[in-house]
């Protein structure tokens, strides 16, 4: 069963566009991972500071392999000054079948 999330964050006043470069360079190494099956970058029409990164993942085995690539936590580390929330905050989603 796929693993599919939604992840959400704030960019800080005046720190979109680094932002945007950050995820954006994540999002190439992401989907070079064998178990990734989707990373789209989004930010919200009406307020274009907040981000929404749709993630799908074949399965639990490999969101936890994306979990432990070496480059999470120094995105993460880059990140975490330029948003609003502490983190990413992670809505895990399941397909209506």
């Amino acid at each position: 069963m796929n693993k599919t999330l939604l992840a959400e964050f704030t960019a800080r006043e005046g720190s979109r566009d680094e932002v945007a470069r950050l995820i954006l360079e994540y999002a190439e190494k992401v989907r070079e991972e064998d178990g990734n099956l989707a990373f789209d970058v989004y930010t919200k029409a009406s307020r274009p500071r907040a981000f929404w990164i749709f993630e799908v993942y074949r399965d639990e085995d490999a969101f936890q392999a994306h979990l432990k690539a070496p480059y999470g936590g120094p995105f993460n580390a880059a990140l975490a000054p330029l948003i609003e929330e502490d983190a990413s905050v992670l809505t895990f989603l399941d397909r209506v079948t």
